[in-house]
């Protein structure tokens, strides 16, 4: 009787054994997959799962004309600057186009970029105490050196018009190494982070290969 338990002991744990190792198999291989993959990363997926939902990686169709307008106007790769749309607003669909330290409208950009650093109110980030109607006004941009493109002309070079919008970080990447080939550089100038630059090459890689 005695021996019948042992033996049927040895059976259980030998099953749980198993079962454990079972377990530990599944868990690394899919630790591995998920790790080693560049799909996963987001590079070549279309919809990637952050923080529990899903985040759209394709280009909205409609955005493609400016993006490729922009190109042509500034000879900067129009999937570039999709990927800049995408990393600053995820093409404008963040709830607001103002972001906590000020930088505004679908390209993100802090007023004292878009109308120029010699304005006399810019300093420290470059949020300045300049007026609407003075931010947007293409002469008072010419005056202080921005990178504001008036791209519809009608008067307004707008942050929160797409068109605008995307034409003067157009504008600012070509003047900042994008059309000589220096892509690196003029992601980092546009906002000064390695993690930002590694972002923008995911997409700008990912529409690549899906836009060629």
């Amino acid at each position: 009787m005695a021996k019948n338990k042992r033996k049927n002991k040895i059976k259980r744990n030998r099953l749980l054994l198993t079962l454990f190792s079972f377990f530990l198999v599944v868990i690394f291989s899919t630790a591995y997959v998920l790790l080693s993959d560049d799909e996963y990363r987001g590079k070549t997926l279309d919809v990637l799962e952050q923080n529990g939902a899903p985040v759209e990686l394709q280009i909205p169709e409609e955005n493609i004309a400016v993006y490729k307008k922009a190109s042509d106007e500034y000879d900067v790769d129009w999937r570039l600057l999709a990927a800049h749309h995408r990393v600053e607003t995820r093409f404008s669909t963040m709830d607001t186009l103002v972001s906590p330290v000020g930088a505004e409208g679908h390209m993100q950009f802090m007023p004292c970029t878009f109308i120029g650093w010699s304005h006399p109110s810019c300093s420290g980030l470059g949020e300045g105490d300049i007026p609407t109607e003075e931010l947007t006004d293409p002469s008072a941009i010419e005056k202080y050196g921005g990178y504001g493109v008036d791209a519809n002309e009608d008067g307004v070079a707008d942050p929160y018009d797409l068109e605008d919008a995307v034409f003067s970080a157009a504008n600012y990447l070509s003047q900042n190494g994008a059309s000589e080939g220096e892509l690196e550089k003029a992601i980092f100038l546009y906002n000064r982070s390695d993690q930002y630059v590694e972002e923008v090459l995911g997409f700008y890689e990912n529409y690549q290969e899906k836009h060629p």
